[in-house]
Parts: structure tokens; C-alpha cells; sequence
């Protein structure tokens, strides 16, 4: 059986208050994330392989020769694709294409730009980027719930003392939607977008990029139950 205080709108005795906090925080990004795809084609299998190999391995030196201005590196997707004849019924390859996609997660800024132009100045390379993220336990989403806590009590005090009382006790503090999770989906990161592939001809080397971060807006919605002292109406 239900008890009286189980209501979600309380009793004369403990009537109760139900608010929303919200905050919202623009921060500065703490990691830059560049996709990079390396292309290798030829009519010989063997050679492509050499070829997308060599041009990888130049990728990685180059990655890792920033030390620690480049937290992670990871390779994704390889794939390795033979171009059959278009005309003709028998399967005679006419070319191989193989591609490598590698992502590189960078905690220094300064970098980013000069990375980026060298990056695209090899052979067929082509960078994508940047996406700027915050880390999961970045401090930012910390403050940003403090915060929400912070609105949801103001407000609930602003009723109470509307009606002449004063809050009594919290009964509830839940995140907005937690009663009906739905599994997580990563915001989308915004930034400057760059998209470029290097040509074959090698020239001198480009000058470096200037590239912005773009700040970060940091949510956080709390629903939150109060109990007030009877008010004298």
C-alpha cells in the first residue's frame, strides 16, 4: 500500500518541491584528435604493399617524433582492394588500392598546426580534423553538476520562501533522464574542419597551419525533490 510519503506532491505536513537545476560551462578543449589516411595504388600487388607500408611507417615516425605533444596514437581501418578489369569476363586485376587510417589524439596545441601541414605534405596522405573533445573525467563536468545542484536548491528555496517557509530536507537528486536511461552517445565535437591530401611532387615545406580551438560547451541537468515546512497560508 502506498504511504503518504511515498506521493510524489508530498502531504500538508511535508508538502513537497520538485525543480530542475541546469548549468552550462564553455571550456576550453584538452585534447585535438586528426584522422589520417595513407593511400597507396599499383598495378602490382606486391609493390602497393611495399609502398603502403613504407609510406605508414613514415607516418608513425613522424607522429612519434613529437614526443609527448602526441598522447595516443591508433591505427584503424587497413584494407587492401584489387581493381578488376571493367572490360572483359575473366577476373584480371588491374590495379590494387590499399589504405591505412590512423588516428593521433594531441594534448599539445602548439603542434597541432605544424603536424597537421606536415602530415599532408607526404605522399598520398590525407588528414582530417581537428576534433576537439574534453577527457570523460575532465573536471569540467564536475563543475558543471556542482553547479546544477547549486540552480536546482536556489530554486527551491526561492519557493519555499514564496510561501513564507523554508526547505526542510532533500527527498530525491537524480540526473534528468536517469529514470529512463538510454544507452550513452558521445556528443558531437566541433572544430575546424580540415580535409587535404598531399601530392606526389615534393616541394618545400608549407607553412604550418594556425588553428583555433574551439571551446567546449559542458551540460549538466539534475531533477531534485524537496520537503518544505508547512507553510502558513
Amino acid at each position: 500500500m502506498t504511504q503518504p510519503s511515498d506521493l510524489p506532491y508530498g502531504t500538508p505536513q511535508a508538502p513537497r518541491v520538485a525543480v530542475r537545476g541546469e548549468a552550462h560551462l564553455e571550456v576550453d578543449p584538452e585534447i585535438a584528435r586528426i584522422g589520417i589516411t595513407v593511400t597507396a595504388r599499383g598495378t602490382d600487388r606486391r609493390t602497393t604493399l611495399d609502398d603502403l607500408t613504407r609510406r605508414n611507417t613514415t607516418v608513425l615516425d613522424l607522429l612519434k617524433s613529437y614526443g609527448d605533444a602526441v598522447e595516443n596514437i591508433t591505427t584503424g581501418t587497413l584494407t587492401i582492394t584489387p581493381e578488376l578489369n571493367r572490360h572483359g569476363r575473366t577476373e584480371r586485376v588491374r590495379a590494387h588500392h590499399g589504405t591505412v587510417h590512423i588516428t593521433a589524439g594531441l594534448t599539445d596545441f602548439t603542434a597541432l598546426g605544424e603536424l597537421a601541414t606536415r602530415l599532408a605534405d607526404l605522399e598520398l596522405t590525407r588528414v582530417d580534423g581537428p576534433w576537439w573533445e574534453l577527457r570523460p573525467d575532465s573536471p569540467a563536468h564536475g563543475e558543471a553538476r556542482r553547479r546544477a545542484v547549486e540552480e536546482a536548491v536556489q530554486r527551491a528555496r526561492a519557493y519555499a520562501e514564496a510561501l513564507g517557509t523554508r526547505l526542510a530536507a532533500l527527498v530525491e537528486l537524480s540526473d534528468v533522464g536517469a529514470e529512463n536511461a538510454t544507452p550513452y552517445l558521445p556528443p558531437a565535437t566541433g572544430g575546424a574542419r580540415m580535409a587535404f591530401a598531399a601530392a606526389e611532387t615534393a616541394e618545400s615545406a608549407p607553412p604550418p597551419l594556425d588553428l583555433e580551438p574551439r571551446r567546449q560547451t559542458v551540460t549538466a541537468q539534475v531533477n531534485a525533490r524537496f520537503t518544505m515546512h508547512p507553510p502558513q497560508l
